[in-house]
């Protein structure tokens, strides 16, 4: 395995730990996949979501399990020690989304540490 296909897995594992915070509601599950200081940015309706990646973890908490999410990581740019992730989203407790994230590797570790998203209008 390359050096690139070796950190593209590592990205795609944490990921999958948000994920897996969005399949359990739970947002100490997903916060492992996050930096401390990471942030949040985007649209839920007319509010703006902006600011520490804590209320990420509230708002899964209080949004609850989403078993049957479907994700989708249609690109990953990665310029070494830092990458940009988009993930398409379907069904997050009936909701659609677009999710960029920026990722950095921090002591060998990659974090995400900015999520900025689109959240879809219902299909009429």
């Amino acid at each position: 395995m390359s050096a690139d296909a070796a950190e593209l897995e590592a990205i795609k594992k944490v990921i999958g730990i948000y994920v897996d915070g969005a399949k359990t509601g739970k947002g100490d599950v997903m916060k492992p996949a996050f930096h401390l200081d990471a942030t949040i940015f985007g649209y839920a309706g007319p509010d703006l979501m902006a600011g520490p990646i804590q209320e990420l973890f509230e708002f899964n908490d209080e949004n609850g399990p989403a078993p049957d999410i479907q994700t989708e990581i249609t690109n990953i740019d990665l310029a070494e020690t830092v990458a940009m992730v988009r993930v398409d989203i379907e069904n997050w407790t009936g909701d659609r989304y677009t999710d960029l994230f920026t990722m950095l590797k921090v002591d060998g570790q990659w974090k995400i540490m900015n999520k900025v998203f689109h959240l879809y209008e219902p299909a009429a």
